[in-house]
């Protein structure tokens, strides 16, 4: 019951929130400079004053601001998130045709920088003065310190002019015909390298945090008393120790799950990978209102899915959350 609790408190909040980022991205974007119409004539070779006040009739954007917002929210609530400026197709269908390549890329890089770095932290954590723990210490600074882009360069310049393993570019090869299966296995293929370049920088961080943790947790007296009754080595690490342990790497991963989705956009761009990066790209360039606001709606219902199953893997590690205790 209290894992339920937890979920409908997380949901409930979740709601307003989003309805304050509809809000506040309402008025940030509608107070940046550029103009959607002009964007559009301009790209027609110009059009008279009568027809410029025509597409802005059409699109709304005659009307004062505030009944603008009105409008935007009424249909966001019943799943309409409006039409695009510059693709002139419902919004939902541009975000239903691009997000599986992203939420696969941004789940993929999750799991692999999650997974990893917490192994080399504990790893790297039973012996703090050994050289795996010092080539895991050199690794995190250096991966902190790389930028996404700048990664995702290097690796497209290692893997296509020295090392041909993998594609760098696009998300299958269109050109191959097979099974399911196949299909599958050609996706992963191509899924590696920018799975591992928007990984890379978490994988440091969560190395860092896990090795640090394990260290604190290590010394406790649980763990001692754990040696003392004859538990073997392996028993202690990873039964007993890294579930506690574990708890603020959890933690920083639903924090990240934000900059994930940034670093994302930077990813597709340098992959050529076929999701909403490349779209948000555009529509920024072109003040496609509705597009960038629907964008940053998505990413907004992200976090929160990201918020509440951290929430779910907080109480599955710490079972005093599951039954409402609190640690004295």
């Amino acid at each position: 019951m209290r894992i339920v609790s937890i979920v409908a408190e997380r949901l409930a909040y979740g709601i307003g929130l989003l309805v304050a980022v509809l809000v506040l991205n309402f008025f940030l974007i509608r107070l940046a400079p550029g103009d959607p119409v002009q964007f559009l004539i301009g790209e027609m070779g110009g059009a008279s004053e009568q027809f410029v006040r025509e597409i802005r009739a059409s699109y709304g954007l005659d009307r004062p601001l505030l009944e603008q917002l009105g409008i935007y929210l009424l249909k966001a609530a019943q799943g309409d998130l409006g039409r695009s400026f510059y693709y002139n197709s419902p919004v939902l269908d541009l975000f239903l045709s691009r997000a599986g390549p992203t939420i696969l890329l941004i789940a993929t890089a999750t799991v692999v920088s999650l997974v990893a770095g917490t192994v080399l932290g504990v790893l790297s954590s039973r012996r703090p003065d050994g050289v795996f723990s010092t080539v895991v210490t050199v690794f995190s600074l250096i991966g902190y310190a790389a930028p996404v882009f700048w990664t995702g360069l290097l690796l497209v310049i290692l893997f296509a002019s020295y090392l041909p393993i993998f594609p760098v570019q696009g998300m299958r090869n269109l050109a191959l015909q097979g099974n399911a299966f196949t299909v599958a296995l050609d996706i992963a293929h191509h899924l590696v390298l920018p799975a591992l370049t928007l990984s890379i920088i978490y994988i440091a961080q969560y190395s860092r945090l896990a090795r640090a943790s394990m260290l604190e947790v290590l010394g406790s007296d649980f763990v001692r008393t754990a040696r003392a009754k004859g538990v073997s080595e392996t028993n202690v690490v990873f039964k007993h120790a890294l579930r506690n342990a574990i708890l603020p790497v959890i933690t920083v991963t639903g924090l990240h799950f934000g900059q994930l989705l940034s670093g994302a956009v930077l990813v597709e761009a340098v992959f050529n990978w076929p999701g909403l990066g490349t779209l948000a790209y555009d529509s920024i360039l072109r003040r496609d209102y509705p597009t960038i606001l629907g964008l940053l709606f998505f990413a907004a219902i992200m976090v929160v899915i990201a918020n509440v199953v951290t929430d779910l893997c907080y109480a599955w590690a710490d079972p005093r959350i599951k039954t409402g205790r609190q640690s004295a």
